[in-house]
């Protein structure tokens, strides 16, 4: 049998980007039971993919509840549906094998990761405090996306400048401001910059510099996209919900790894449930961005251990 429920978890602060704010992570989570054992797994609906609550019900309603992890990856398409059912199939066979997900996909005991820390989007006064009271992580990643970035950053410099520094457009950027403002990102020691365009518009990247390395997120979804991404981008971001689950997620960071390319391991804004697969991605990942967890005011129980910037494996409470 296959439930879905949905459910919102408050944050801490309202969490803004280029396309909006929010202030709570709703999500969907699916049960699926089978002779007395349930497994668990959570998705995020995206709208920016065409994604809503009630259609990606909808697409995890019509399986069958037999649907086994090989067949789920014919039956949907890569997304937040097939995210949650594959999570709760991993989460199953691991409970009703008594072993941990990561003996099961044939992987070392995962450790903790180091995962950045995101400041929203805001004004760079605001944004400035922010880093300031955040300047003892070691990586900070900043929303922005338009007008006013480069005072954004410098703000966020100077209010933690020993950290490490992403920064995310959320495709805000045209080509020119790219160009414009890239040699001062170099100068401000930025270490990678998030899907700056577009996506659709990758192709003009085509032969520009990139003193700071590039990370396709809205661009890479699975492994289908990593040979039209090739010499434009250093970095994809692998995420379950783009990905369609943990199955594709792990083949696609092994992919991208073959084929030259670091891997970023982010998430969607969701619950510590969402987040735990995640972990095992960002084993031996050049980035993580799995901040989710310290973003909520209120977590699933047995959350995501969380120590300063690290982000630990999940207990087997709450998932595989």
């Amino acid at each position: 049998m296959i439930t879905v429920t949905a459910e919102s978890f408050p944050l801490t602060s309202a969490f803004t980007i280029a396309r909006g704010s929010r202030s709570e992570a709703r999500v969907l989570s699916v049960h699926i039971t089978r002779n007395g054992v349930t497994g668990r797994g959570e998705c995020t609906p995206y709208p920016r993919y065409g994604e809503s609550e009630e259609s990606v019900t909808a697409q995890i309603l019509s399986l069958p509840g037999d649907i086994t992890r090989i067949a789920l990856q014919r039956a949907l398409p890569p997304g937040a549906a097939r995210n949650a059912v594959d999570c709760a199939l991993w989460d199953h066979e691991a409970k009703r094998t008594g072993r941990r997900v990561w003996e099961l996909a044939g992987l070392p005991p995962p450790r903790p990761v180091a995962s950045a820390y995101t400041l929203s989007l805001d004004t760079p006064e605001a944004m400035g405090r922010a880093a300031a009271r955040n300047a003892g992580r070691p990586l900070l990643k900043l929303k922005l996306g338009g007008e006013g970035d480069l005072a954004r950053l410098e703000a966020v410099r100077h209010g933690a400048p020993g950290a490490r520094l992403i920064i995310d457009a959320n495709e805000g950027w045209d080509i020119a401001t790219y160009r414009r403002r890239l040699p001062r990102l170099a100068a401000l020691g930025v270490a990678l910059i998030e899907q700056p365009l577009p996506a659709g518009a990758d192709a003009e990247l085509a032969g520009l510099p990139r003193p700071v390395a590039l990370c396709a997120d809205e661009s890479c979804h699975t492994r289908a996209d990593l040979g039209r991404l090739a010499g434009l981008y250093d970095v994809v971001n692998v995420k379950l919900d783009k990905a369609g689950g943990l199955t594709e997620a792990l083949a696609l960071a092994d992919a991208a790894r073959t084929a030259g390319f670091g891997v970023m391991a982010g998430c969607m804004l969701g619950s510590s449930l969402g987040v735990a697969p995640a972990v095992l991605v960002a084993q031996g990942a050049a980035f993580a961005d799995l901040d989710p967890p310290m973003l909520l005011s209120r977590d699933r129980e047995h959350a995501l251990a969380c120590d300063g910037a690290n982000v630990h494996p999940p207990a087997a409470a709450l998932w595989g």
